[in-house]
């Protein structure tokens, strides 16, 4: 949880407003046909540098100036073999453990850190990116924006004045959301043959694109973590992925040894790469939310779904009809954090106490504000502390305020300094990469290097199955720290 905040209402109708602007037929680069397109290609390239502030504000960028510098220039090398060479690409590693890549329209593509730990090498990242890139020489988010999507942008910006009741569940869309639409079976399709082109027209040896499937196949089956959504989710298998990339790979006349895979190039980058979730970012057990770095903890209510996000964290309740959201305020007190939020417009305030909370200094109201879905009542509190304002809100359905104010005072009222130093002290897990000096069976590399993961996490990342074998110079992931 940082400070940078969320997209505002503001955003989301800008981003409408450039929608219905551009509405006409434009020749899609890659099939040659004419299409319906609600935007120019000026405006997907301005739309496209907006959303690229906020993915980098809302889901972070990985700390590595190395890492980001790699893959902009491997992504910026393919791109210029493809139908639009001229878009601003722009090839960017995200701060999350999901494993995941996405596009933006304009030529903005991002890669997780999570997907790169996935991958054994610059082929298979050639592979994703080309599949990515793939999206948008085709256009497919720009024809994926329908009535429909704009309907729910504009449900979301007139839900509430304050975008702060739209961070969390579904009781209202986020201009966000639009950017990682799920793309048809046909589009992913074509991405892939796209993706396929593109990685053979920068060098690299296809056959490995059968292996990335594999991976997200064997992958889908286990459950993922982090932020953003895993690949399956937003990349729906248009058929069997690694039959098809087999198949195609065999109908190839090339000469695969002009191909480049750079395996252990790609390897050597990937040690002490971050690995999984960032426990220094805050981590929930059961209930209670600890945060290392902001040395605070706070109790969620039992039973609800907690979200830790950038700048916020929060929980929903089963039902979905109502939520706990802490971040930090942009004020330098309490009573100034209360004052600017009950000041907006729409909302109607209780009278605001002064108090302590967890023995820091905390202001703290009842409110009501009018929403399109019907009235929303909540409490919120604003709590002083080390230099820093905590805003807590917790509200739900007018009707149902005697159900959970007791469960959303208890826990605004909860929060408290972390004083655990198993907790402050919590260290990320990270990627250590091995050569071996002999061959060595996958039993024998779980006794000889152990991880901080189990056996089956540790299978996936080498891509290895069953009684798989390692042979002397090759190189074995594991998962240390944490």
């Amino acid at each position: 949880m940082m400070t940078r905040r969320f997209v505002t209402a503001v955003a989301m109708g800008t981003f409408a407003l450039w929608l219905v602007a551009g509405a006409g037929c434009a020749t899609n680069p890659v099939t040659g046909k004419r299409q319906l397109s609600l935007i120019g290609e000026a405006q997907e390239i301005e739309m496209g540098r907006e959303a690229d502030k906020e993915v980098a504000a809302s889901f972070g960028l990985y700390a590595d100036e190395a890492m980001q510098q790699y893959v902009n220039a491997l992504g910026t090398r393919i791109a210029a073999t493809t139908e639009r060479p001229n878009l601003p690409w722009t090839f960017r590693v995200v701060d999350d453990a999901a494993v995941n890549a996405f596009a933006i329209p304009g030529g903005f593509v991002y890669v997780t850190r999570g997907i790169m730990t996935h991958l054994n090498s610059e082929a298979e990242l050639a592979g994703i990116l080309g599949h990515e890139i793939g999206h948008v020489t085709a256009r497919h988010s720009v024809s994926q924006i329908s009535k429909q999507q704009l309907a729910q942008v504009g449900l979301a910006a007139g839900m509430v004045l304050s975008p702060k009741f739209a961070q969390f569940g579904n009781l209202a869309e986020t201009a966000m959301g639009l950017m990682f639409l799920k793309f048809s079976r046909s589009d992913e399709s074509q991405a892939d043959q796209l993706g396929l082109k593109y990685m053979m027209a920068g060098g690299y040896d296809p056959r490995k694109l059968v292996d990335v499937f594999a991976m997200l196949q064997a992958l889908s089956q286990q459950s993922g973590s982090g932020r953003l959504p895993q690949w399956m989710s937003t990349h729906p298998d248009p058929e069997n992925r690694q039959a098809w990339a087999t198949k195609m790979v065999a109908s190839l006349q090339t000469d695969y040894s002009r191909l480049a895979v750079k395996q252990p190039e790609y390897l050597r980058r990937l040690d002490g790469i971050m690995f999984g979730e960032n426990p220094r970012e805050g981590f929930f057990q059961d209930a209670a939310f600890r945060h290392p770095d902001l040395a605070f903890r706070m109790n969620f209510p039992q039973g609800w779904k907690g979200s830790n996000e950038k700048q916020a964290v929060g929980a929903v309740s089963p039902n979905e009809d109502a939520m706990v959201v802490l971040q930090l305020a942009a004020a330098p007190n309490a009573q100034e954090a209360a004052q600017k939020f009950l000041s907006q417009q729409g909302i109607e305030a209780g009278e605001t106490s002064r108090r302590q909370i967890g023995g820091f200094p905390a202001a703290l109201s009842a409110f009501r504000v009018q929403t399109e879905g019907g009235i929303l009542r909540g409490q919120a509190a604003w709590i002083e502390y080390q230099g820093r304002v905590f805003e807590i809100l917790g509200y739900t359905l007018d009707a149902r305020w005697s159900q959970y104010s007791q469960v959303i005072s208890a826990s605004i009222t909860s929060f408290s300094r972390e004083t655990d130093p198993a907790v402050l002290n919590v260290k990320p897990r990270r990627l250590s990469i091995v050569e071996l000096s002999r061959p060595e069976t996958f039993e024998a590399l779980l006794r000889d290097y152990p991880s901080t993961v189990d056996a089956k996490t540790v299978a996936l990342i080498n891509h290895l199955q069953g009684a798989a074998t390692l042979t002397a110079g090759d190189r074995f992931k594991r998962v240390v720290g944490g």
